[in-house]
């Protein structure tokens, strides 16, 4: 064999030598086609891109065939469903749909439909507890039996409308709708007689219609401390108590002045108790005037009248002086103090002075006492005549009758009211010092040495 040479490999795999021209190639058939060639060329470039895209596919479907069998040894497991999105859900117009902007539209949707009717149910709950608490006014709400006194005059045939009209127009109740509705639960619409009643101001609805259809007392009469006959008797007619109290009042059947030391009086005046008394409706003068006079006896009973016998001084003695008291004294703790000054004039002989006998005797109450009247030579005048009046100059309370029995333990003989209008006095033994407190009075300077 010869000596090695160089051999090349052309297109076809033919060996020739090296510097030996290379022929051009030629196809399958060793024709020299060029057109044929590149036919050729072209075919083996596809089938090289073809193996070339394989190899990557089988090398995935390695991982994916593993995994397929890891899957298959494993249980299966039931797929949950989706989660709803957490939130309200977001409105159809956003900035990437139509361009509004969530922040601005109004809110909506369930959430705050649920809202909008609790805040409605409360407001319901509100309103229907107001109803029934200014309806049937449990405590703390109830006026109860209101205050002060009102005359009030139901016309024959008034209906429920009408009385709760004149209940309100005489601030009796504070609402004429609820009063018809009370009265109507109570069953008691048509109940209403024709009538006058003695109610008060601010009253409960049940308390007027106790008061109305006979559930409580059907007239309330209160009698003042101090007040006299003849200011009493028109308090009595006012309220429908049928009869001339002032009459009535000079005597009584079953009662005798004379145990209390009266001698033959003109008149129960003194023995008229003041307080107040519950009567039925259409009673009369005489049955009040026998509440008082029982009352007056039970009062009466409870006075330690040992001081005032040891001065000579009877029980009808000490209504007289009490109720000059209560004529005179506008503060409570001054009635012993003025019953001290009575007493103490009494034991000298010295005339009262006090003015309100004389008022009493001419019935002048309110305005200025003239000259005439202080002259008078009437028993009443204590200015000119020494000693007590013949009767009580009004009907004394039970605070009035005790200090008229044990009066204070001062030497007083004189009493000024004081200038500040408080209703005090001034009170000193010395008559010169009464005449500086009295024109300090009259020019209204003010008093030195005010003892009280």
């Amino acid at each position: 064999m010869t000596e090695r040479e160089e051999w090349v490999a052309d297109t076809e795999g033919n060996l020739t030598r090296s510097g030996e021209r290379v022929k051009p190639p030629t196809d399958e058939f060793g024709r020299d086609d060029p057109a044929s060639l590149e036919r050729e060329q072209r075919r083996r470039v596809r089938q090289a891109r073809r193996k070339k895209s394989k190899k990557p596919q089988a090398a995935a479907a390695k991982p994916q065939a593993a995994a397929a069998a890891i899957a298959a040894e494993k249980p299966k497991r039931p797929k949950r469903p989706p989660e709803p999105p957490k939130g309200p859900p977001e409105p159809a117009g956003s900035p990437d749909g139509d361009g509004a902007d969530p922040a601005r539209r109004p809110p909506g949707g369930p959430f705050w439909r649920r809202r909008i009717l609790a805040l409605a149910l409360v407001l319901v709950g509100f309103l229907l507890a107001w109803f029934l608490v200014a309806l049937f006014q449990p405590p703390p709400f109830d006026p109860g039996d209101g205050s002060g006194t009102v005359v009030v005059t139901i016309p024959a045939g008034a209906t429920a409308d009408d009385v709760a009209k004149i209940l309100t127009d005489n601030d009796v109740v504070s609402n004429a709708t609820l009063f018809k509705l009370r009265l109507k639960l109570a069953g008691e619409s048509n109940s209403i007689q024709a009538s006058r009643y003695v109610l008060a101001h601010d009253m409960s609805y049940g308390a007027a219609i106790d008061k109305l259809t006979g559930g409580g007392s059907n007239l309330t009469v209160t009698i003042p401390e101090g007040e006299d006959r003849f200011q009493i008797a028109p308090q009595v007619a006012e309220l429908g108590i049928t009869g001339d109290y002032v009459a009535a009042s000079r005597s009584h059947p079953g009662f005798d002045p004379a145990k209390y030391g009266a001698t033959n009086p003109k008149s129960l005046e003194g023995f008229l108790f003041p307080a107040t008394y519950d009567l039925d409706q259409g009673t009369d003068v005489n049955t009040l005037i026998g509440e008082q006079l029982a009352a007056f006896k039970q009062n009466m009973a409870q006075i330690d009248l040992s001081y005032a016998k040891s001065k000579n001084l009877t029980p009808y003695d000490v209504l007289t002086i009490a109720s000059m008291i209560d004529k005179e004294v506008q503060v409570p703790s001054e009635r012993p103090l003025v019953a001290a000054v009575i007493y103490n004039r009494l034991s000298r002989g010295m005339p009262l002075g006090i003015d309100a006998t004389t008022r009493y005797q001419f019935h002048n109450y309110t305005g200025d006492i003239t000259e005439s009247q202080l002259s008078s030579p009437s028993p009443y005048n204590t200015r000119t005549h020494a000693g007590l009046t013949p009767t009580p100059i009004g009907n004394p309370g039970l605070a009035a009758i005790k200090a008229a029995a044990r009066p204070a333990k001062v030497n007083y003989l004189f009493y000024v009211l004081k200038t500040n209008g408080n209703g005090h006095h001034c009170f000193t033994a010395s008559e010169a010092e009464f005449n500086q407190l009295a024109d300090a009075y009259n020019s209204g300077a003010v008093q030195p040495n005010c003892r009280s």
